[in-house]
C-alpha cells in the first residue's frame, strides 16, 4: 500500500508542477502580446510619422527641420528594432513554456496510468487471497466432515460455492 501512496503523492506534485507551468505560459503569452502590441503602435507611429513628413508639393523645409526629422525617424526605427528583439525572444520564453507545460502534462498523465495499474494490481491480489481463504475454509470443512457419500456432497456444495463466490 506505500508503493500506492507515493505515487499518490507523486501524483500531486505532478498536478502542482503542472498548473505552475500552465500559470507561467499563460504569463509568457500576456507578456508576448503586450510586446506585440507595443510593436505595432511603434511601427504604427513611426509610420505616420512618415506621412506627415513626406515630401509634399510646394513645401519648403529648412534644412534644420528635416536633419532633426530624420532623426527622429531612425531613434524610432532603432526602438522598433530593439521591441521586435524583444517580441523575438518573448516567442522563444513562449514556446519554451509550451514546450515545458506538455512535459509536465505527459508526466502527470503517466503518473496516473500507473496508479490505476497498481489499484487495478492490488484488487487484483485482493480477489486471489479472498479465493485463497474460501478455498482454505472448504477444505477445513471438508477434512472435519466423515468421508463418504454425505461428505463428498457437502465438499460438492462448498467446492461450488467457492467457485459461485469467485
Amino acid at each position: 500500500m506505500s508503493s500506492l501512496s507515493a505515487l499518490k503523492v507523486a501524483v500531486d506534485l505532478a498536478t502542482r508542477q503542472r498548473d505552475q507551468a500552465r500559470q507561467v505560459l499563460l504569463e509568457t503569452q500576456r507578456i508576448q502580446q503586450a510586446g506585440q502590441a507595443q510593436l505595432s503602435q511603434l511601427t504604427g507611429y513611426a509610420e505616420e510619422t512618415q506621412q506627415r513628413w513626406g515630401v509634399r508639393e510646394n513645401a519648403v523645409l529648412k534644412p534644420e527641420v528635416m536633419f532633426h526629422q530624420r532623426q527622429f525617424q531612425g531613434r524610432l526605427e532603432h526602438a522598433i528594432g530593439l521591441q521586435t528583439d524583444t517580441v523575438q525572444g518573448q516567442e522563444q520564453r513562449v514556446e519554451k513554456a509550451r514546450q515545458t507545460l506538455l512535459a509536465a502534462e505527459l508526466r502527470l498523465q503517466s503518473l496516473q496510468k500507473l496508479v490505476e495499474r497498481k489499484q487495478q494490481e492490488q484488487a487484483l491480489a485482493q480477489i486471489r487471497r479472498e479465493q485463497k481463504q474460501t478455498d482454505e475454509r472448504a477444505s477445513l470443512r471438508l477434512s472435519i466432515h466423515p468421508s463418504g457419500p454425505a461428505g463428498q456432497a457437502e465438499a460438492r456444495r462448498l467446492l461450488m460455492e467457492s467457485v459461485q463466490t469467485s
